[in-house]
């Protein structure tokens, strides 16, 4: 067993980020609760001078408004709204039983106990009761009302007896779904199956439900891959009607089209992806101007030309929000006539594009620029590889095309990087699966000169769009826009892992954000190669704020850009549809758009993403477990890739994770020193240390929970 050791608090440095002010303003009323303040009267109480930092309290008073936390008085002018002893959070069951309930009201989550959730389940937003003590661990409470379910359908496997049925769900419930036989939709007993919550009664230790839908057998890889889609909510087919109104847009191009776009059917036109790819959503054009410049078109699919407001197509591309990808499958935004035929840029066919066209010079800085609806006409389809050995060789189709993007992205990267975007390129883990979706190998993805010179491009136009909109012009405020924002790292964070990395022999410097990008980035250069690259650069991304989107912007971080949007996506990102329809608004002179509204819509789109990247680690996580049924009982040589109170996560060679359970450890007491990535024990001092090599034996795989144990080579199994 073991239990947590407290370090110490990290320095303050550099500035907030909004996470930060949030509390802090929370904290500021909360001794106040009469107290109205604006964004002026709150930064001179935290001692705000900048003006970037100042207008960085006014979006979070914002976002604590929306989040309803405050009230707000008059137009800017907020107050804490009254609690009582109460807290708004949200559930995070524990495998016991029992849950911490996390909230922006508090300095840390509130324990509830098991007889006290009243039902509450796993991501619920509920409202808690606080306890008038403090207890020794902390603050703890009741819940009182769920003021909103995360989720009424759960996946499980169905569990028979005479008289009725279990649904026995495969995430954090803590409960199984009663289901009368009548209710059972045909399910059988030992099948994947989803259920509907219908009740529960309050005296009943288990909800009752129905069958809504059967997957299938464990183990057969359509049933699983379905049941991850539907433990994070998210569809795996098209309702029919949806399906018919996507069958119903031509894929002829009306000639009114034609006139009354730019056209660059004549330019050196081509599309590059991966292999599989069928959804081209993205082209680039270039030719020499006579002014000496270069002309580069950054092509996007006109997919809002296809998909309009108010329409059954468009209320699925919202609802959906993303594309999900999967181990071994996609699972598109659009129906696939639009997504892989209608909008996709296929070569040797004229396409409608919405277009940001650049007059850059050799240095690639931009002289000019245009953005607009277009026509193109593909005349290559790259793949990552095949353009990959065009700069690599300097032959090829469209060679000095090729080569002149490439030589024009690499000053872009250059200088990028000069004005302090982070370098995280991570290495992918890819599986080889046989006919029937069994890994059979496992091998790594990592990005090349052709995914980078795509990448610059696809940055410069998502950058330049979001400055034509966000900038101030004149005396006018900045319009309605959808921004991709990412804050800036938490202190605390920081501090803890530049203590961590001390230890092999690295730092980074935290005075300024400019000053910790930059050497976050030359100690990235640096452990390229070594042993311990892998933990440092999981480690260095676990520092950092998740991205989102927003209509209020607080720039990019980890681009280091001022403005940024996403424009390049729109076959599988709604955030992107957005951007083209507000573009073209006030490309036309349109009014600002509804603010409220748009960012409704941007925390949807926010939450979808949230929930697709999850469904796609847990797809990878299941075919890690299922790759080492084949291997238990061999030894790995792997790294301590993570630290916790209930285990020790080790990395294999193979890029696989698996965990070496606490209660195996049972030659001592170890205690878990959290500031320090460390276990230790209490009577021999023996340490496990993140990063530290390590010798495993496989020792169990449970498929169902997406589950690998190790156990340590001399240690008792």
């Amino acid at each position: 067993m073991a239990r947590k050791k407290k370090g110490r608090k990290g320095r303050k440095h550099a500035a907030f980020n909004k996470q930060m002010l949030k509390h802090a303003i929370l904290s500021v009323l909360s001794e106040e609760p009469s107290k109205t303040v604006n964004y002026k009267q709150i930064s001179s109480v935290l001692g705000i001078k900048d003006t970037e930092t100042r207008r960085l309290a006014n979006i979070a008073l914002q976002d604590l408004y929306d989040d309803g936390y405050l009230d707000q008085v008059s137009q800017g002018k907020y107050r804490l709204k009254a609690r009582s002893g109460y807290i708004t959070g949200v559930v995070d069951l524990q495998p016991q039983g029992f849950a911490y309930i996390a909230s922006e009201e508090v300095d840390s989550p509130v324990l509830v106990s098991s007889r006290n959730l009243h039902h509450a389940m796993e991501g619920d937003k509920v409202r808690v009761q606080l306890y008038a003590r403090r207890k020794k661990h902390g603050l703890e409470g009741e819940v009182v009302e769920v003021v909103e379910h995360a989720k009424k359908n759960f996946v499980g496997v169905i569990s028979m007896s005479r008289n009725f049925a279990f649904l026995v769900p495969t995430g954090k419930t803590g409960f199984d779904i009663f289901i009368p036989l009548e209710k059972l939709n045909g399910a059988k007993d030992g099948q994947k199956a989803i259920a509907e919550i219908v009740e529960w009664p309050p005296r009943a230790k288990s909800p009752f439900g129905q069958i809504v839908e059967v997957l299938g057998d464990p183990g057969d890889n359509d049933a699983e891959m379905h049941a991850i889609l539907a433990e994070f909510e998210l569809p795996h087919k098209y309702p029919e009607n949806v399906e018919r109104a996507a069958q119903k847009i031509p894929m002829e191009i009306p000639k009114e089209e034609y006139e009354s776009r730019r056209d660059f059917r004549d330019v050196t036109t081509f599309t590059i992806d991966p292999a599989d790819a069928k959804d081209y959503d993205d082209a680039l054009s270039i030719r020499k101007l006579k002014n000496g410049l270069w002309e580069v078109g950054v092509h996007i699919a006109d997919v809002t030309h296809y998909v309009r407001p108010n329409t059954l197509l468009e209320d699925e591309a919202f609802s959906r929000a993303t594309s999900v990808y999967l181990v071994d499958r996609v699972i598109p935004m659009l129906p696939e006539h639009l997504s892989n035929g209608v909008c996709s840029l296929r070569p040797n066919e004229d396409k409608l594009c919405f277009s940001a066209v650049f007059e850059m010079d050799e240095n690639a800085m931009v002289k000019n620029q245009w953005f607009g609806k277009t026509v193109i006409h593909s005349n290559c389809r790259f793949t990552y590889e095949e353009a990959q050995e065009i700069i690599e060789t300097g032959q090829g189709t469209l060679s000095e095309e090729v080569l002149q993007l490439q030589a024009l992205a690499v000053k872009l990267r250059e200088a990028r990087f000069n004005k302090g975007s982070i370098a995280f390129d991570r290495v992918e883990i890819k599986f080889n699966l046989d006919e029937k979706g069994k890994p059979i190998s496992v091998y790594f993805k990592e990005a090349k000169e052709s995914n980078q010179m795509i990448e610059e491009f696809m940055l410069l136009a998502n950058k330049r769009v979001a400055e034509f909109i966000g900038k101030s012009k004149g005396n006018k405020l900045p319009k309605t826009f959808v921004f991709r924002i990412h804050d800036k790292p938490d202190p605390d964070k920081l501090d803890t892992f530049n203590n961590f990395i001390h230890k092999f022999g690295y730092g980074i410097q935290l005075a300024t954000p400019k000053m910790i990008s930059r050497s976050l980035n030359k100690l990235l250069k640096n452990v390229k190669g070594k042993a311990e690259q892998n933990v440092i650069e999981t480690l260095a991304i676990r520092t950092m704020v998740k991205a989102e989107y927003s209509t209020r912007n607080i720039g990019h971080y980890g681009l280091s850009f001022e403005y940024y949007t996403h424009f390049t996506s729109p076959i599988r990102r709604y955030p992107d549809m957005m951007v083209h329809r507000l573009l073209e608004k006030y490309l036309e002179g349109g009014r600002s758009a509804n603010a409220s509204k748009y960012e409704d819509m941007c925390r949807h789109s926010s939450d979808m993403e949230t929930r697709a990247a999850n469904a796609e680690r847990a797809s990878i996580k299941y075919k890690q477990v299922e790759f080492m049924q084949d291997h238990i009982g061999e030894t790995y040589q792997g790294t301590i890739s993570g630290i916790t109170d209930w285990g020790i996560y080790v990395e294999l060679e193979n890029k696989i994770e698996g965990m070496i359970p606490l209660r195996n450890l049972d030659d001592d007491f170890y205690i878990f020193d959290e500031k320090n990535y460390a276990l230790v024990g209490r009577h021999t001092h023996k340490r496990y240390q993140l990063g530290d090599p390590i010798e495993i034996k496989i020792w169990r795989t449970n498929l169902e929970r997406k589950q690998l144990d190790f156990t340590l080579i001399n240690e008792k199994e």
